[in-house]
C-alpha cells in the first residue's frame, strides 16, 4: 500500500475589522478543483496542502458594567495556497482517501468555528479588561485546535492508516455533534 503524505496549515488571524460570512449549518465540503489552486511545494514530502484560516472580529457594547460582543467568526480555505501533487495521486482510490482525510482537517475546523461562537458570545467579560480577556480565549481555542489537526495528522499517519483515519472520523463527527448540541442549549 502507498503511504499518502499531507500537510495541513492553520492559521489564526487576529482581531480585525472584516464582515465574514458566517454559516453555521455544515461544515466545508472539499473537493480538489475547487479548493486546492495553489502551486504545490516540490520540496514537501506532503502529496497536498490544505491552508485554512480562522477570523473572528466583534463589536462591544458596554452597559451598566457589562461588556455585550457581537461577535463576527469565520473559518475559510484559502484556495491560492491550497495545493495538491497531482503527479503522486493518480490513482483514484488513493485520490479519493487523499480528500477524505483533508476533509477531515476541514471538519475539525468547522468544530472550531462552533466552539469559538459558543465560547466567545457566553463569557462574561470585565469591562476594565474584556479585549485582553477575548483575545486570551481566542488564543486559547486556537491553541487547542491546532494541537487536535497535529494529532490528527499524527495518528492517522496523514491518512494513510486507515484503521486510525476510521477511528478519527468518529471523533471528529461526535466533536461536531457536541458542539451542535451545546449551541442548541444556548439558545433555548
Amino acid at each position: 500500500m502507498k503511504k499518502i503524505l499531507i500537510a495541513f496549515l492553520f492559521l489564526l488571524a487576529l482581531p480585525c475589522t472584516f464582515a465574514f460570512k458566517q454559516d453555521f449549518s455544515q461544515p466545508v465540503q472539499l473537493d480538489w478543483e475547487t479548493h486546492f489552486k495553489g502551486k504545490a511545494d516540490m520540496r514537501s514530502p506532503f502529496f497536498a496542502l490544505t491552508a485554512m484560516t480562522w477570523k473572528y472580529s466583534y463589536e462591544s457594547t458596554v452597559y451598566r458594567n457589562r461588556v455585550a460582543i457581537k461577535l463576527q467568526n469565520d473559518v475559510s480555505i484559502d484556495k491560492t495556497r491550497s495545493w495538491v501533487k497531482w503527479d503522486k495521486i493518480k490513482d483514484l482510490e488513493i485520490r479519493a482517501s487523499l480528500l477524505h482525510h483533508e476533509q477531515g482537517h476541514a471538519n475539525i475546523q468547522y468544530v472550531l468555528l462552533l466552539e469559538a461562537e459558543r465560547v466567545l458570545k457566553n463569557r462574561n467579560y470585565s469591562v476594565n479588561n474584556y479585549k485582553a480577556q477575548i483575545s486570551e480565549l481566542a488564543n486559547q481555542i486556537s491553541n487547542y485546535f491546532d494541537t487536535m489537526q497535529r494529532n490528527y495528522d499524527e495518528e492517522t499517519e496523514h491518512g494513510s492508516n486507515h484503521k486510525m483515519q476510521a477511528r478519527w472520523d468518529d471523533i471528529i463527527q461526535e466533536k461536531i455533534e457536541e458542539s451542535r448540541n451545546a449551541m442548541a442549549e444556548l439558545q433555548k
